[in-house]
């Protein structure tokens, strides 16, 4: 566990994404990584933005049950195209075959974050819209093996180079779609008392 300023509780992000982490990196605020350890199978008929939010309730709390005293942040994601759930491809073969039903369409991401400080657990939902262009082969390809996006739902990794497959990107939070959707948590973590504005060290004069 990191050390923590003068009054700030443990911060940790129930998490095991690298990507998740690097984000909340961004607001300054020191945090611990432990994984969540949930089983994230979809129940019978859930929709996908209840699954993405159950999710990142699921990980919050588990995490704060070995952790008392915490403030836990759970997120997850969950993407479709049409009424299909687009997971993490694992290959460029999978990869390739999501990219091909995924150009010129809309594809919906659900990005759903949770903070849980064992006594209640405040929660947002984030959804975010991409256009994918109607591009070639060759070019998907191309970015496949330059990028292999093997470990991304929907294989375009909009913070690098599966910008370029964008057509537009329609959200409320633009750190939403990368996975942890900043500017919602930021609200959530204000109402536990910590802006990681506040938290910030004073300059000195």
């Amino acid at each position: 566990m990191s050390e923590h300023p003068t009054g700030l509780r443990p911060l940790i992000l129930a998490s095991t994404s690298p990507y998740r982490r690097e984000l909340l990196e961004r607001l300054r605020l020191p945090f611990a990584v432990v994984a969540p350890g949930v089983d994230e199978t979809p129940q019978p008929g859930e929709a996908p933005a209840a699954l993405a939010l159950r999710l990142a309730k699921s990980k919050a709390r588990a995490v704060g049950r070995l952790h008392p005293g915490a403030l836990v942040i759970g997120s997850d994601q969950v993407a479709t195209l049409g009424e299909g759930v687009i997971g993490k491809p694992g290959d460029f073969d999978r990869a390739l075959a999501q990219l091909r039903a995924m150009r010129g369409n809309t594809v919906t991401f659900y990005t759903a974050v949770a903070v849980d400080d064992g006594e209640r657990v405040e929660c947002a939902t984030v959804e975010t819209r991409c256009r994918l262009r109607d591009v070639p082969d060759r070019a998907l390809r191309s970015y496949l093996a330059a990028e292999r996006p093997f470990d991304t739902a929907g294989s375009a990794k909009a913070e690098s180079l599966g910008i370029a497959l964008m057509e537009r990107i329609e959200s409320d939070d633009p750190t939403a779609l990368i996975g942890l959707p900043l500017i919602a948590l930021t609200r959530l973590l204000a109402g536990f008392g910590l802006d990681p504005l506040d938290a910030l060290e004073a300059p000195r004069a």
